[in-house]
């Protein structure tokens, strides 16, 4: 079956409308007051980044404050990965169950749901560091040529991989897999032969979820400043 982005967008925005209200507690509670209490919790932190982000003059020094910052926050990253993570399919067992379940049976769908989703999250993860790691060490290695043009290679390999196994969420909250080499099999099964069309919509899906971040981050940041002293 070939992938029908005016379809899928038709779809899914029905479904939306249709739930919108509980979507919105769901979406609320899962995606943005995470969010909000970790830079309510941790304003220091989101201060450091945004001054290592506003000045990039010594690359090598940015990240090393970066890195420095992640290194002290991040549990609450991973809390705030998790607590998405049963949101996402929860969400995902709220639109398309037939059996109509509760908010909270949805949500324990989702919590049954959170081991796949962070095997199938690590493994991903896993096979991506791989390839990326090839370039690496061949440019540490002196073969500075062939590492740039592996570097290439393993970038669409990587955005390849990712699209391939896009699915993984729906699988586990719609089809209820819970094996994450059954999950990821099923994902790529999926996108058989859509590849190309599926990358072209989440493009499309990108593009507005990152006006959409600038618009949240500036909500955020103002509460933020109006909350600090």
């Amino acid at each position: 079956m070939k992938f029908d982005m005016s379809r899928a967008w038709n779809d899914a925005t029905a479904l939306l409308g249709s739930n919108r209200d509980v979507l919105l507690i769901v979406a609320g509670v899962f995606f943005f007051l995470p969010y909000l209490a970790m830079t309510l919790l941790l304003p220091n932190y989101a201060t450091s980044l945004e001054t290592s982000a506003a000045n990039p003059a010594d690359v090598d020094q940015a990240f090393e404050q970066m890195v420095e910052v992640y290194g002290q926050i991040w549990w609450a990253l991973l809390l705030v990965l998790i607590i998405q993570g049963i949101g996402m399919l929860a969400v995902l067992a709220l639109l398309t169950d037939r059996s109509r379940p509760t908010v909270g049976e949805a949500i324990g769908i989702g919590a049954k749901g959170l081991p796949s989703y962070i095997g199938t999250q690590l493994l991903q993860s896993l096979l991506i560091v791989l390839i990326i790691a090839i370039p690496f060490f061949m440019a540490a290695s002196g073969a500075v040529l062939i590492g740039a043009i592996l570097s290439l290679v393993a970038l669409v390999a990587c955005v390849y991989l990712m699209v391939k196994f896009s699915l993984t969420s729906p699988v586990i909250g719609i089809d209820r897999l819970l094996n994450p080499i059954a999950v990821l099999q099923r994902s790529w099964r999926l996108t058989k032969g859509n590849s190309v069309r599926l990358f072209l919509f989440y493009l499309l899906l990108l593009i507005a979820a990152t006006v959409l971040s600038i618009v949240i981050g500036l909500v955020v940041g103002l509460i933020a400043a109006l909350a600090g002293d």
